[in-house]
């Protein structure tokens, strides 16, 4: 077996440089916001002349681009690792809410990276498809908990007659209004063995997804103020009446 060779020590310097770079760029972010992003100043932040940057990120899109992929990786594995902390893979109800506070945790950790991924989109800037992969980690948290739910028999009746009759008022237009979130769930594998996916399982996750997101929003961007004084506790009962409203089994007294 061929061993991998070692990185040379030109390498290794440009991987730190390429960190410090980013770092400075994390905290500008954090301090001004993504739109005033600017390569000069992160220049200036770690002690280099402006051109020196441009060998390492060609544009300020570009470096956009990898901190949109460094933020949504380190928001994934927040998400990730607060499911698989969960040691009885079938308390759906713990898992789903160790995920959805791993990713509040996250996100007040890092407001400026939330407002990167999930603020005011910067002008002028438009993400590659290079940012997909790692963007769609976190809602694969999700959604790995509702499906894995869904196969054990754990959620009390989404996708059934009586929650969605296929032929309700509506009903037709709403499927076809979420078809892209059912192909993304069926391309995942993610309901292996489903004849078809049930519509109302998608837009019940769908709606907790976005509200989830909105309320770590409204918190982070200060529009709870005057409304809201115990934030932990009012995160904890929007993701418990969302994971009812989804169907989710509760542990028994909740």
């Amino acid at each position: 077996m061929q061993l991998p060779k070692a990185r040379t020590a030109r390498a290794l310097a440009r991987d730190q440089i390429t960190a410090d770079i980013l770092a400075a760029a994390r905290r500008r972010l954090a301090d001004e916001g993504p739109a005033e992003l600017s390569l000069r100043a992160v220049a200036r932040d770690v002690g280099m002349v402006s051109s020196a940057v441009y060998r390492y990120f060609a544009s300020r899109d570009d470096l956009l681009t990898a901190l949109l992929v460094l933020a949504y990786d380190d928001l994934g594995s927040a998400a990730e690792e607060g499911d698989a902390a969960v040691s009885d893979r079938d308390d759906f109800w713990a898992r789903w809410s160790a995920a959805l506070r791993a990713i509040r945790r996250w996100a007040v950790a890092n407001p400026g990276d939330y407002a990167l991924l999930y603020g005011s989109p910067v002008p002028g800037y438009a993400a590659p498809q290079t940012t997909i992969e790692p963007a769609v980690r976190v809602i694969l948290v999700i959604l790995g908990v509702v499906t894995d739910a869904h196969r054990a028999g754990a959620i009390a009746g989404a996708g059934t007659s009586a929650t969605m009759e296929s032929d309700a008022p509506g009903a037709e237009g709403l499927a076809a209004s979420v078809a892209e979130a059912i192909d993304f769930v069926r391309a995942r594998g993610l309901l292996e063995g489903e004849s078809d996916v049930p519509v109302e399982l998608v837009v019940r996750t769908l709606m907790a997804w976005t509200t989830v997101f909105g309320t770590v929003s409204f918190e982070l961007f200060g529009h709870l103020v005057g409304s809201v004084s115990d934030l932990d506790r009012y995160f904890d009962a929007v993701i418990e009446r969302l994971g009812r409203d989804l169907g989710l089994v509760a542990p028994h007294g909740r």
